[in-house]
């Protein structure tokens, strides 16, 4: 099992409507979280300007999982609501959500 964290800027005048979307997710976008090998996944608001997600990936092949999850229909069909929702952070070219390193775990 592998965690990830990300994080990026939500846009202030798109906030109420990108916690709108996640206060009732679409069953088929979830359905391909799960298709993908993504489990205990969370997105989290710091100060109405910053979301933060982690997630644990289960699966072998992250890189296919990932192109899976981008070539579904409905998944594609929700990002297409919550990406005008949000805005990279920049760090690294063609990055959408930021991918931070991990440097301290405990069970």
């Amino acid at each position: 099992m592998r965690r990830f964290a990300q994080v990026i800027r939500v846009k202030p005048e798109k906030l109420d409507y990108y916690l709108e979307l996640h206060r009732n997710p679409w069953s088929g976008v979830l359905d391909t979280i799960r298709q993908c090998n993504i489990r205990n996944y969370s997105i989290f608001l710091l100060d109405n300007s910053m979301l933060f997600a982690y997630f644990e990936y289960i699966g072998t092949d992250f890189e296919a999982d990932m192109q899976k999850m981008s070539t579904d229909p409905e998944t594609i069909r929700w990002w297409k609501e919550t990406d005008p929702c949000q805005e990279s952070l920049g760090i690294k070219a063609g990055e959408w959500w930021h991918t931070m390193e991990e440097v301290f775990h405990t069970d």
